[in-house]
């Protein structure tokens, strides 16, 4: 199998399966000198670890992280930096699995899941892990979250903050989405008041055997103007392929998306005014992108998740024989996986600005270039 890489300057390799020994990643392109030991990144990773409550998998993952590589101490790095820094060097990072539980997939092991990628990954290499989905598996993303750690530390001045804004057909108000409130209640809500309907709603799905669906909102502040190259190497671009490469996502939209197919020129263009530092722009239609340059603005973005495949109803199928069969799956999942894809989004944006961050200081040297006469 191929393509468990991503990255230009800044790569991750993850690697490992949903019910192996463990997983873990490669982060490489890190720069030197920078302060990293486990206490950095296991905090993000707690944030999405298993087992938090009623309405995500019951898997007790403590999901604890070891660096294995890529950072060193001694007399003269204490002196430097007062503690562990990075070489710039591969960093390798390794996270153990403890609660496996395969024998809950021993009567799918030669089924295909409807809505999974069992039937797509059988049909492509002739093979797979049926113990949780093996790669397919959301457990993958434990390792984007610890590369997507590192990633935050190498773009330091921006603030990544995200939050689920609609479970099922229960959406937030843009005017309601307050993202300082998210880590106020198990749901990543941005809204207080839509707590009580999506408790109602996740426990009719729960209880049904069923799944829904969530959006999850993403906004990046602080990304100065100028990261993200023309045509094939694209901000919104490469910020729309690492976020669809998260599991169960189906839709990415940048700014305003797919609303702004609605919107009238007058409406869709930021028009500008002169600031102190530079043009300040009166909307954020764009998202913060355009021509695949970020232009200084936050830079937002909407990630659509399907419902969790897993579900307890019985669903038509077929297996490996070819047989037709009514499959329902055990297990532990999650009734909506867009609650706990809040941290992965969020790495994964870090990760996608770092890479960005680092081509644009390759190429140009970091500067970036104002309109006004000339100074000097």
């Amino acid at each position: 199998m191929s393509h468990n890489t991503f990255g230009h300057l800044f790569r991750v390799t993850t690697w490992g399966e949903s019910h192996g020994p463990a997983l873990g990643c490669v982060v490489d392109g890190c720069p030197p000198g920078i302060p990293l030991t486990e206490a950095d990144i296991q905090p993000w990773l707690d944030r999405r670890r298993p087992g938090q409550g009623k309405f995500v998998t019951q898997r007790q993952e403590p999901d604890a992280v070891r660096i294995l590589s890529g950072v060193f101490q001694d007399a003269q790095t204490d002196a430097r930096h007062g503690g562990q820094v990075t070489t710039g060097t591969p960093i390798s990072m390794i996270i153990d699995n403890v609660d496996q539980r395969s024998r809950d997939y021993s009567e799918i092991a030669t089924a295909f899941r409807p809505g999974h990628a069992d039937y797509a990954y059988f049909a492509k290499y002739g093979v797979r892990d049926y113990r949780g989905g093996g790669r397919q598996s959301a457990r993958e993303t434990a390792a984007r979250v610890a590369a997507g750690a590192i990633a935050r530390k190498i773009v330091a001045g921006v603030t990544l903050r995200a939050a689920v804004v609609q479970i099922g057909p229960h959406a937030v108000a843009d005017d309601r989405i307050d993202f300082s409130v998210t880590g106020d209640n198990p749901f990543w809500a941005p809204d207080p008041d839509i707590v009580p309907v999506w408790e109602e709603h996740l426990e009719k799905v729960r209880k049904a055997g069923s799944s829904t669906g969530a959006i999850v909102a993403v906004e990046a502040s602080g990304v100065p103007a100028g990261w993200g190259a023309p045509l094939y190497g694209k901000l919104d671009a490469e910020l729309a392929g690492a976020l669809m490469s998260i599991n169960a996502a189906k839709g990415v939209e940048i700014g305003a998306g797919f609303a702004a197919a609605a919107l009238s020129g007058e409406a869709n263009a930021d028009e500008m005014r002169m600031g102190n530092d530079g043009p300040v722009f009166l909307s954020n239609q764009a998202g913060g992108v355009l021509g695949g340059i970020s232009t200084g603005q936050p830079v937002t973005a909407r990630v659509a998740f399907k419902p969790t495949s897993s579900i307890l109803t019985p669903r038509m199928s077929v297996n490996e024989a070819g047989e037709e069969i009514e499959l329902r799956t055990k297990g532990r999942h999650d009734p909506c996986v867009g609650i706990r894809a809040v941290p992965v989004v969020e790495a994964m944006v870090a990760c996608v600005l770092a890479d960005a961050f680092l081509r644009h200081r390759a190429q140009t040297g970091g500067e970036a270039f104002q309109p006004g006469p000339p100074r000097g």
